[in-house]
Order: C-alpha cells, then sequence, then structure tokens
C-alpha cells in the first residue's frame, strides 16, 4: 500500500515536472534597469561596438569608464583565455594564486609610495565599504565625511556615501548613519570663481568639524578626483591639498575613490596626481582589468595591519581570470603609453568640445581631466536642462556616436573614449557630437 502510495505521487510529480517543462516561465530582466541605448552587442574590438544588425558605433562610454584597454585588447583576450585553461576559481583566503601575487607586485609600479598593502574585491561599493571599515577600525572613529555630489556606489554603505542623485540613495532607509555630507567646490553651479568656491568648501568642512562631527569623531574624509556620475568635475588641486592637511592634523584617514578617475583615465595615472595630496587608502576598480570585475584598496602595512581579524575577504573576491586580465592590462598601460594618450587626446578633445560651446548658448560648460570630459546643458535661464542633454544623448546614437549622461540633475553628457582611442577616432567623435548638436539644439 505504501509502495503504491509513493508511486503516485512519484508519478504526479512527474507530471508536474513535464508541464513545467512544456510551458516555461517566460522571465525578463528587471523593469527597473534603464537602458542608455537599444543596441544590441554582436561583438566589440578597440573604440568600436558592433550590433546584432550588422551596424557599428564608436564607443565613447566604455562600460562607464571601464574598458580602458578598449574592448578585446589581444593581450587582454590572451591572458584571460590563457589563465581559464588553469584554474577560474581559486578562493584567495583558501588557496592563493599566481595571478593575485603578480597583480599586487605589478601595482606596486603604480601605487602612491608607502601603500605597499593591498586588499581584493570585485566591485567598487565593495571596495567603497572595506575603505571605511578600515578607516573606522584603524581609529577607532564612527564617522566618515563625504562630499556634495559624490558617487561612492549602490550597496547601503556605499550608496551611504552617495550624493549624486537621490536615485542612488532613496526608498530603502535606514540608511548607515554616521555619515556626513560637506560642501564640494562646485564653482559652475555657485556661479562663483574657483578660488571662491574652494575657499568656502573649505570654510564650510571646518564649520562641520565644529558643529557636528569633531575630529575626535571623524575617522576618514572620502572624495573622488573627478566627481563621476555627480557631473564629470574635477576635484580642484588645493581642495584635495586642504583636505590633505586637515587630514594630518586631526589624525583623519584620507581616502580618494579612484574607481573611475584611476588608471590613466584623468591623463595621471591616477586622478589626485594632479595635486600634491596623497591618499591613506586609494581605491581602484573599473579600468583595472579592461571589462573583468575586480576592485582593490590600498594602503600602507601599518594602517591594513589595524583591520580587524576576519573584516576582509569574500568568496570571488581577487578572481584569477580577473587578476590575470587586471596584470594585462596594466602591460598594456605601461607599453602604449595610455596614460600619455589620455592626456594628449584629451587636450584635444577638451578643445573640441569648448569650441562647440561658443557656438551653443545650451552648454553651459565644457569640462573634464584627460578622457573624461563632459558638456552640461542648461536652459535659457542658465537652469540645468536634463532634456537637452537627453536629446543629445539619444540623437548621437543615430550619428554612430554612444554616449551617457549623469549629474544630479541628468543635464550633463559625459564623454568617456578608451584610453587606445587614436587621432582619428577623437576627430571622428567630435565631428559626430557637431553633427548631434546642430540636430538635437
Amino acid at each position: 500500500m505504501e509502495f503504491a502510495r509513493c508511486r503516485l505521487l512519484t508519478i504526479c510529480n512527474c507530471s508536474i515536472t513535464m508541464d513545467r517543462m512544456t510551458a516555461p516561465t517566460r522571465t525578463h530582466l528587471s523593469p527597473a534597469l534603464k537602458q542608455a541605448t537599444p543596441i544590441v552587442v554582436d561583438h566589440a574590438l578597440g573604440s568600436w561596438i558592433y550590433s546584432t544588425d550588422g551596424k557599428r558605433y564608436l564607443d565613447f562610454t566604455t562600460g562607464i569608464g571601464v574598458t580602458s584597454t578598449g574592448h578585446c585588447h589581444p593581450r587582454v583576450v590572451e591572458a584571460a583565455r590563457d589563465q581559464v585553461g588553469k584554474i577560474i576559481h581559486a578562493q584567495y583566503t583558501t588557496v592563493m594564486h599566481k595571478p593575485l601575487l603578480e597583480l599586487t607586485d605589478k601595482l606596486g609600479e603604480f601605487l602612491p609610495a608607502g601603500l605597499d598593502s593591498v586588499f581584493y574585491a570585485n566591485s567598487g561599493s565593495e571596495a567603497v565599504e572595506a575603505a571605511i571599515r578600515l578607516a573606522r577600525m584603524a581609529t577607532g572613529r564612527p564617522n566618515i565625511i563625504a562630499f556634495h555630489g559624490g558617487f561612492h556606489g549602490r550597496t547601503v554603505a556605499a550608496a551611504s556615501l552617495t550624493t549624486a542623485g537621490t536615485k542612488f540613495r532613496s526608498g530603502f532607509s535606514p540608511i548607515m548613519g554616521g555619515v556626513h555630507i560637506a560642501p564640494f567646490p562646485h564653482a559652475f553651479r555657485y556661479g562663483w570663481d574657483m578660488d571662491t568656491a574652494i575657499a568656502f568648501a573649505l570654510q564650510e568642512l571646518d564649520y562641520l568639524l565644529a558643529t557636528i562631527s569633531s575630529p575626535a569623531d571623524t575617522a576618514g574624509f572620502i572624495i573622488e578626483p573627478v566627481l563621476g556620475d555627480g557631473g564629470y568635475l574635477p576635484t580642484p588641486p588645493a581642495f584635495l591639498e586642504g583636505l590633505r592637511r586637515r587630514a594630518d592634523e586631526y589624525g583623519i584617514v584620507f581616502i580618494v575613490d579612484e574607481v573611475q578617475a584611476g588608471v590613466g583615465r584623468t591623463g595621471k595615472f591616477w586622478g589626485h596626481e594632479h595635486s600634491t595630496a596623497t591618499p591613506d587608502i586609494v581605491i581602484t576598480a573599473k579600468g583595472l582589468a579592461s571589462g573583468f570585475p575586480i576592485s582593490a584598496i590600498a594602503a600602507s602595512t601599518e594602517l591594513m595591519s589595524k583591520a580587524w581579524p576576519g573584516s576582509q575577504g569574500g568568496t570571488y573576491g581577487g578572481n584569477a581570470v580577473a587578476a590575470a586580465a587586471a596584470v594585462a592590462t596594466l602591460d598594456v598601460v605601461r607599453d602604449e603609453g595610455l596614460v600619455e594618450n589620455a592626456r594628449f587626446q584629451g587636450d584635444v578633445l577638451l578643445d573640441g568640445l569648448v569650441a562647440l560651446q561658443a557656438q551653443y548658448s545650451a552648454i553651459g560648460d565644457a569640462r573634464g581631466l584627460g578622457l573624461m570630459q563632459a558638456l552640461e546643458f542648461v536652459d535659457e535661464n542658465g537652469k540645468p536642462d536634463a532634456a537637452a542633454a537627453g536629446r543629445v544623448q539619444q540623437t548621437a546614437i543615430s550619428e554612430g556616436l554612444l554616449l551617457l549622461t549623469c549629474g544630479a540633475f541628468g543635464n550633463v553628457v559625459r564623454v568617456i573614449p578608451a584610453l587606445i582611442v587614436t587621432d582619428d577616432e577623437v576627430a571622428e567623435g567630435l565631428d559626430a557630437i557637431a553633427r548631434t548638436l546642430k540636430r538635437a539644439l
């Protein structure tokens, strides 16, 4: 009797399974994901993306500044393919693997002096959280000061530091406590000259330290050397230097978030190198492995040793294939002179964007460092014009050029070529932007 009942249940379960197999659920991507373009990629190479309908596009998005050596650089592809055939996942707190050791040595050629200890994760957000965790553990202090317009990630702690737009931090409160936001020297938004904006922002930081988060409660400052999602605004060197002085005076950990600006994008290997300020912790990700997911924080061994036991780790951190790709990426950046190329091509690109600004009153500002450039759009009253930026970004697609928007109001179009971009590609990109502006404005 029991056997018969089990047999009946088995038959019923098989029937249910078969019904599910013959009528599968139709799945799709989350509706919360918004595509900037309608393009479905077939393949990509260098600065170019080729869609499934046979069209090609000059990619001035680079996966939001990720494909630093261009799409599918042969040396990066070869390194990744070779590593896949050896080992894909070697969990780095269980067994160590050669690519991570090689990457750690290689990074030493590029890291600021004294930052000789590295921890690896997968994403920028994870690295940001590791940095603020380290700052709190090292100082025994609770508070972190970030700066208005900064983007540091989407995970809860990283989003708590992010003020590039409410969409990154709203709807899932309570967010992490102990975070205070100080003004950023945004001269264009204030309508001031740069010196006035810097003096104001440093004055307000001092006021925050006197009224909200005393230095004795402040573990760290965290800032991007160029604001990313906040509008592609270079942080003035004098402001970074002012932060460094205050960090030294009060024993505050100075964290520089180089997730987007680092690995040569600004025409220096690190964005903060446009100033004399050196961070206590540098965060890197995006361009480090040409598209493979890997991130890292670097600090002095003295500072890193203050992390509590067990506070650093992760299943996928420092993946072997991603590490091999990162080693190849750093070799390409060095061997092909890509930092200098970013500086040179960035100057050409900015000159072209400034010339276009002179032709259109809708362009309130043209700005950037290296291959991290932007146009900010305003209406006839000088107010942010997100509609104009959106038209430019969408119209550019039909001109064979891929761009992205950013900024708190969505009124900034960012221009992010790969570090391998050529003279002809910059010229072609500027021509496409010129045609786009004529049609969209």
